[in-house]
């Protein structure tokens, strides 16, 4: 999702990683994840979709911005629901993960940055690999939907 070049701060020598991710959920109760491709960090992990958000950027641009790069859809910022967010310690940075609620899109979702998709019950998600930083944001979910 992110890498060094994303750093805004450093805190004690740690480099904070901001990051957005969205929850996309359509209308049978279900979240689109996609699979990190071959050759990336954490690769074949299924995660949220979104990405690293650029210094100066507002957190809803940002994730609008990497869900049109990532998934070939438009996104309203003004439809974007703040969900909850999860933080997790990556050696010399510390990842801060955004994760948003999105039920409004146009297009039909594409892996151009992911080797699938699959929309999948917040239930089910505990039986997937999925990044560190994901794995919390599950249960916010599974009692939202």
């Amino acid at each position: 999702m992110a890498d060094d070049t994303t750093a805004w701060s450093t805190v004690d020598g740690v480099r904070l990683l901001p990051v957005v991710a969205a929850a996309l959920v359509d209308r049978q109760g279900r979240v689109l994840l996609q699979r990190r491709p071959p050759g990336k960090q954490m690769a074949d992990l299924w995660e949220f979709p979104g990405g690293k958000i650029e210094p100066g950027e507002a957190p809803e641009a940002a994730l609008v911005r990497e869900l049109a790069e990532e998934l070939a859809i438009g996104v309203d910022p003004a439809t974007v629901t703040p969900l909850t967010f999860a933080s997790a310690a990556l050696g010399d940075r510390h990842l801060l993960l955004l994760l948003y609620l999105v039920r409004d899109w146009q297009g039909e979702p594409q892996p151009l940055e992911a080797s699938a998709l699959a929309w999948v019950h917040p239930s089910a998600m505990h039986e997937l690999a999925m990044p560190p930083a994901d794995v919390p944001l599950v249960a916010m979910l599974e009692r939202l939907l």
